[in-house]
C-alpha cells in the first residue's frame, strides 16, 4: 500500500478543503511523493491548463506541473521548481489564475484596518 502522507501534506498545504472547493479541484491522485488533481480548464499564457501535479523534491521544495490532457494525451505547459510550501498557493494561483482562498490580500486588509479603527 503507498504511503500517502506527503500527497495529504500538499494538499493541507495547498489549503485542503476550502482549496478543494474554491478551485473546484477532482480526480486527486497521491504518491509517495506528490499529489496530482484535475481541474477546470483555464487559460495560462494562452495555453489551455487542466490538470497539475505537485511533487516533493529531494531538495525538500516542490516542482509543480501544469499541464492540458485531452483524448489520452498529456501535454505539459509551464513548470515551477524550487517551490516552498508557502508559495504553493501562490504559484498555483499565477499557474491557473484560480484562488485559493476568499481572503483579503495584505495591502486590502491593511486599509480595511486602517479605515475602522476608532
Amino acid at each position: 500500500m503507498t504511503d500517502l502522507t506527503v500527497a495529504n501534506t500538499i494538499l493541507s498545504q495547498l489549503g485542503g478543503r476550502r482549496f478543494l472547493v474554491m478551485t473546484g479541484a477532482k480526480n486527486l491522485v497521491g504518491s509517495e511523493n506528490s499529489l496530482s488533481f484535475r481541474i477546470n480548464s483555464v487559460n495560462y499564457d494562452g495555453k489551455r491548463v487542466n490538470v497539475l501535479r505537485v511533487t516533493l523534491d529531494p531538495s525538500d521544495t516542490y516542482t509543480v506541473t501544469a499541464s492540458y490532457l485531452r483524448a489520452g494525451k498529456l501535454t505539459t505547459v509551464a513548470e515551477r521548481s524550487d517551490v516552498y510550501c508557502d508559495s504553493l498557493q501562490e504559484t498555483f494561483t499565477r499557474l491557473t489564475g484560480l484562488h485559493t482562498s476568499l481572503g483579503l490580500p495584505a495591502f486590502a486588509e491593511r486599509q480595511f484596518n486602517n479605515k475602522h479603527e476608532d
